[in-house]
Protein backbone atom coordinates (compact mmCIF):
# COMPACT_ATOMS: atom_id res chain seq x y z
CA UNK A 1 0.00 0.00 0.00
CA UNK A 2 1.47 3.40 -1.01
CA UNK A 3 1.15 6.66 0.92
CA UNK A 4 -1.57 8.11 -1.35
CA UNK A 5 -3.65 4.94 -1.02
CA UNK A 6 -3.17 4.97 2.76
CA UNK A 7 -4.27 8.62 3.00
CA UNK A 8 -7.37 7.99 0.90
CA UNK A 9 -8.42 4.93 2.92
CA UNK A 10 -7.61 6.52 6.31
CA UNK A 11 -8.36 10.30 6.21
CA UNK A 12 -7.93 10.75 9.99
CA UNK A 13 -4.42 9.28 9.78
CA UNK A 14 -3.64 11.66 6.88
CA UNK A 15 -4.85 14.66 8.89
CA UNK A 16 -2.82 13.67 11.98
CA UNK A 17 0.25 13.05 9.82
CA UNK A 18 -0.13 16.51 8.22
CA UNK A 19 -0.47 18.17 11.64
CA UNK A 20 2.64 16.37 12.95
CA UNK A 21 4.66 17.49 9.92
CA UNK A 22 3.37 21.07 10.40
CA UNK A 23 4.24 21.02 14.12
CA UNK A 24 7.76 19.70 13.47
CA UNK A 25 8.21 22.41 10.83
CA UNK A 26 7.11 25.19 13.19
CA UNK A 27 9.40 23.97 15.97
CA UNK A 28 12.32 23.67 13.55
CA UNK A 29 11.68 27.13 12.11
CA UNK A 30 11.70 28.66 15.59
CA UNK A 31 15.07 27.05 16.40
CA UNK A 32 16.80 27.94 13.13
CA UNK A 33 19.83 30.18 13.44
CA UNK A 34 19.74 33.35 11.36
CA UNK A 35 22.86 33.58 9.25
CA UNK A 36 21.58 35.83 6.54
CA UNK A 37 21.93 39.04 8.55
CA UNK A 38 24.78 38.58 11.03
CA UNK A 39 25.53 41.27 13.58
CA UNK A 40 28.43 43.32 12.29
CA UNK A 41 30.21 45.58 14.74
CA UNK A 42 31.39 48.43 12.59
CA UNK A 43 34.72 49.74 13.87
CA UNK A 44 33.87 53.37 14.65
CA UNK A 45 35.60 55.19 17.50
CA UNK A 46 34.74 58.64 18.81
CA UNK A 47 36.95 61.07 20.71
CA UNK A 48 35.02 63.64 22.76
CA UNK A 49 36.84 66.49 24.46
CA UNK A 50 35.50 69.33 26.60
CA UNK A 51 37.34 72.66 26.84
CA UNK A 52 35.28 74.81 29.21
CA UNK A 53 34.94 78.47 28.28
CA UNK A 54 36.50 78.10 24.82
CA UNK A 55 34.85 79.27 21.62
CA UNK A 56 34.32 76.96 18.67
CA UNK A 57 37.29 78.49 16.83
CA UNK A 58 39.63 77.94 19.78
CA UNK A 59 38.41 74.35 20.21
CA UNK A 60 38.97 73.76 16.47
CA UNK A 61 42.53 75.11 16.41
CA UNK A 62 43.84 73.98 19.81
CA UNK A 63 42.08 70.64 20.28
CA UNK A 64 40.36 69.18 17.22
CA UNK A 65 43.12 69.92 14.69
CA UNK A 66 45.87 68.45 16.91
CA UNK A 67 43.94 65.25 17.64
CA UNK A 68 42.89 64.88 13.98
CA UNK A 69 46.50 65.18 12.81
CA UNK A 70 47.62 62.45 15.20
CA UNK A 71 44.76 60.11 14.26
CA UNK A 72 45.32 60.43 10.52
CA UNK A 73 48.41 58.21 10.77
CA UNK A 74 46.51 55.17 12.08
CA UNK A 75 46.39 52.24 9.69
CA UNK A 76 43.01 51.33 8.23
CA UNK A 77 41.24 54.68 8.67
CA UNK A 78 38.43 54.84 6.15
CA UNK A 79 36.76 58.12 7.11
CA UNK A 80 37.30 60.77 9.77
CA UNK A 81 34.76 63.45 10.64
CA UNK A 82 35.01 66.15 13.27
CA UNK A 83 32.72 68.69 14.83
CA UNK A 84 33.92 71.63 16.92
CA UNK A 85 31.39 73.57 18.95
CA UNK A 86 31.64 75.94 21.83
CA UNK A 87 33.43 74.03 24.62
CA UNK A 88 33.24 70.67 22.77
CA UNK A 89 35.18 68.70 20.20
CA UNK A 90 33.90 65.46 18.70
CA UNK A 91 35.93 63.36 16.26
CA UNK A 92 34.54 60.16 14.75
CA UNK A 93 36.95 57.74 13.07
CA UNK A 94 35.54 54.96 10.88
CA UNK A 95 37.89 52.07 10.16
CA UNK A 96 37.85 49.38 7.50
CA UNK A 97 35.69 46.38 8.38
CA UNK A 98 38.78 44.18 8.66
CA UNK A 99 39.65 45.97 11.95
CA UNK A 100 38.04 44.91 15.18
CA UNK A 101 36.41 47.69 17.23
CA UNK A 102 38.64 46.88 20.22
CA UNK A 103 41.92 47.17 18.31
CA UNK A 104 40.72 50.35 16.61
CA UNK A 105 39.84 51.89 19.99
CA UNK A 106 43.23 50.86 21.39
CA UNK A 107 45.05 52.53 18.48
CA UNK A 108 43.03 55.73 18.91
CA UNK A 109 43.65 55.72 22.67
CA UNK A 110 47.39 55.33 22.05
CA UNK A 111 47.56 58.21 19.55
CA UNK A 112 45.50 60.55 21.74
CA UNK A 113 47.68 59.83 24.78
CA UNK A 114 50.78 60.69 22.73
CA UNK A 115 49.47 64.18 21.86
CA UNK A 116 47.90 64.88 25.27
CA UNK A 117 50.91 67.04 26.19
CA UNK A 118 50.31 69.31 23.18
CA UNK A 119 46.69 69.96 24.19
CA UNK A 120 45.74 72.78 26.60
CA UNK A 121 45.95 71.87 30.28
CA UNK A 122 42.44 73.23 30.91
CA UNK A 123 40.66 70.58 28.83
CA UNK A 124 38.96 67.61 30.44
CA UNK A 125 40.52 64.25 29.69
CA UNK A 126 39.45 63.14 26.17
CA UNK A 127 36.77 60.45 26.27
CA UNK A 128 37.43 57.66 23.76
CA UNK A 129 34.52 55.33 23.07
CA UNK A 130 33.50 52.71 20.55
CA UNK A 131 30.41 53.91 18.73
CA UNK A 132 27.56 51.42 18.71
CA UNK A 133 25.20 51.39 15.76
CA UNK A 134 22.21 52.18 17.98
CA UNK A 135 23.88 54.70 20.28
CA UNK A 136 22.44 57.87 18.80
CA UNK A 137 20.22 59.94 21.06
CA UNK A 138 16.66 58.78 21.33
CA UNK A 139 15.18 61.62 23.37
CA UNK A 140 16.02 65.31 23.20
CA UNK A 141 14.53 67.55 25.88
CA UNK A 142 14.26 71.30 25.46
CA UNK A 143 13.96 73.57 28.49
CA UNK A 144 12.72 77.16 28.64
CA UNK A 145 14.37 79.13 31.40
CA UNK A 146 11.61 81.62 32.09
CA UNK A 147 13.02 84.16 34.56
CA UNK A 148 16.45 82.49 34.81
CA UNK A 149 19.45 83.66 32.82
CA UNK A 150 20.95 81.09 30.42
CA UNK A 151 23.86 80.52 32.81
CA UNK A 152 21.53 79.96 35.78
CA UNK A 153 19.34 77.60 33.75
CA UNK A 154 22.35 75.60 32.59
CA UNK A 155 23.66 75.40 36.16
CA UNK A 156 20.26 74.27 37.48
CA UNK A 157 19.96 71.55 34.83
CA UNK A 158 23.53 70.36 35.47
CA UNK A 159 22.93 70.16 39.24
CA UNK A 160 19.39 68.81 39.50
CA UNK A 161 18.05 67.44 36.21
CA UNK A 162 21.10 65.68 34.75
CA UNK A 163 21.86 63.52 37.83
CA UNK A 164 18.24 62.37 38.03
CA UNK A 165 18.03 61.51 34.34
CA UNK A 166 21.36 59.67 34.29
CA UNK A 167 20.28 57.13 36.94
CA UNK A 168 17.15 56.05 35.07
CA UNK A 169 17.27 52.47 33.74
CA UNK A 170 18.39 52.31 30.12
CA UNK A 171 19.95 55.79 30.04
CA UNK A 172 23.52 55.61 28.79
CA UNK A 173 24.43 59.29 28.66
CA UNK A 174 22.95 62.71 29.39
CA UNK A 175 24.39 65.74 27.62
CA UNK A 176 23.65 69.40 28.13
CA UNK A 177 23.84 71.83 25.22
CA UNK A 178 23.34 75.56 25.42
Amino acid sequence: MTLPELCIRRPVFATVLSLVVLLVGLISYDRLAVREYPRIDEPVVSVNTTYRGASAEVVESQVTKIIEDSLSGIEGVQLMTSRSRSERSQINVRFELSRTPDSAAADVRDKVSRVRGRLPDEIDEPIIAKVEADSQSVVNISVQAGSLTPLEASDYIARYVKPRLSVLPGVADVRIFG
